[in-house]
């Protein structure tokens, strides 16, 4: 394979320090390093940025660009706010609600748990307006190697109808029918 890993993923913020103390207290990050020029290196115009790193966990590493120049920042209104986002994993399910617990208690809003199945979740959203996510596996033998198992056909089926595939709502079940309670 010739990809061997994310080498980072960066996203745009309004405010370096702002968003470096969102990760540090909110996410346990830590900053890694900064960059900042007068010119883009790969494009060579002209706009001031400051570029930081930080820590993600087992070399994961989440940057962000602030650009004083630039508009400010937007998001794509076609799409719907819970598609993009960023999923971090942490440790546990104890973990996760240790986790919301602390951004509750922080002022943060957190949605969830949610129950995929395979996983569980709670949602928040970082200064800047990026959805997080926080998400503590729970798969179970068997369970990953189905889910591959049934993807093709999944995506050939969408492919002609572009409505919902049904194989694999199980991993739903569960979160659906506690909702309808």
């Amino acid at each position: 394979m010739l990809v061997q890993g994310i080498h980072h993923v960066a996203y745009r913020c309004r405010d370096v320090q702002e968003t470096i103390k969102f990760y540090k207290d909110a996410l346990d990050m830590d900053l890694i390093l900064a960059i900042s020029e007068d010119h883009v290196p790969s494009t060579k115009e002209p706009n001031p940025y400051m570029h930081i790193f930080l820590d993600a966990g087992r070399g994961n590493v989440l940057a962000f660009f602030e650009l004083p120049d630039s508009p400010a920042q937007g998001r794509d209104e076609n799409t719907p706010a819970w598609v993009q986002h960023l999923a971090f994993q942490v440790e546990d399910v104890a973990t996760l609600e240790r986790s919301k617990a602390k951004l509750q208690a922080m002022g943060i809003e957190v949605l969830g748990p949610t129950n995929h199945e395979i996983f569980q979740s709670i949602y928040l959203h970082d200064p800047n307006g990026h959805r997080i996510e926080l998400a503590a596996n729970t798969v179970k033998p068997g369970q990953l190697e189905r889910l591959r198992e049934l993807a093709p056909t999944m995506i050939e089926e969408w492919g002609r109808t572009h409505r919902a595939v049904k194989h694999a709502a199980w991993l739903h079940e569960k979160e659906f029918a506690q909702a309808a309670e």
